[in-house]
């Protein structure tokens, strides 16, 4: 049986817009500090005076010869993704979402919880997990504007699973309505695309002793990360001892973001100050 929301003293929803304007407040400082670490810090240690730690972006493209019968691929820099300053931008996207729940949407946010639905979390995770998993995707090697696009999509779609799911199931708790997997099982399929990618960049990289152990961290430590959420998810819909209470998969799915969020931007902090 699905999770019911129920209200009390430990857990109401008063404290979650309280637990929001917290939890967005990290975001915030860690997002500002990395933005000011991205500008000002970084391009002194490199010695450039730039922000220069950097993705390129290429496109390929078919180039016809006449009268040879080739066809030879073109490939450009479309350009570059500053890849510091990104890291910060989902901070700092978190926190906007956290601080719009607990102040302007906060009506919206109450009403929407008492019947288990949370649709600005899974706007927000569409965009700043989808920003994540391009970044680590860069790191072991894809560079093609269009995989950068179709990892960045698939996820996206995985999260919007995630808001179907909760509307197809809303007040299953209350009911006693048998909760419907199919979203859940749909969105944890196309969910695995991006790791599918990375895993085969990562098979053919003949070089893998030389990627950074920083870059290693990052992966397993996301990857850890990332499957918590659907077992949040699924903790909740089976009524597991305290995620009977929708409340409590709610707040665990903000402490989950922001561990899973802090981890990478500290670890790519760290591994910034690795000779290149």
């Amino acid at each position: 049986m699905a999770a019911s929301v129920l209200q009390d003293d430990k857990l109401s929803f008063s404290k979650l817009i309280r637990f929001n304007i917290i939890m967005g407040s990290i975001h915030l400082i860690q997002g500002t500090f990395m933005m000011f670490f991205a500008f000002f810090i970084y391009p002194n240690l490199d010695g450039s005076g730039t922000q220069s730690f950097t993705i390129p972006v290429i496109g390929n493209y078919l180039d016809f010869v006449i009268g040879e019968g080739l066809v030879l691929t073109n490939t450009d820099t479309l350009f570059e993704l500053p890849f510091l300053p990104l890291t910060a931008s989902f901070l700092l996207l978190s926190a906007v979402f956290h601080f719009i729940i607990a102040f302007p949407y906060r009506d919206k946010y109450v009403s929407d919880l008492k019947q288990g639905i949370n649709k600005l979390r899974w706007y927000e995770y569409a965009l700043s997990s989808s920003l994540m998993i391009v970044l680590i995707s860069a790191l072991f090697g894809v560079r093609d504007v269009a995989v950068f696009a179709l990892i960045a999509l698939s996820n996206a779609a995985m999260n919007l699973f995630g808001l179907d799911m909760e509307l197809l199931n809303s007040g299953a708790g209350k009911t006693g309505r048998k909760v419907n997997w199919l979203p859940f099982i749909f969105g944890s399929v196309i969910g695995l695309a991006p790791w599918v990618a990375i895993a085969f960049y990562i098979g053919v990289n003949p070089n893998l002793d030389a990627v950074p152990g920083f870059v290693w961290a990052i992966l397993v430590t996301y990857f850890v990360a990332f499957n918590t959420f659907p077992v949040n998810m699924w903790l909740q819909y089976k009524g597991v001892g305290k995620f009977k209470n929708y409340l409590h998969g709610e707040r665990g799915y903000i402490i989950l973001s922001l561990v899973a969020k802090s981890l990478l931007t500290w670890l790519v902090l760290f591994g910034s100050f690795q000779p290149s």
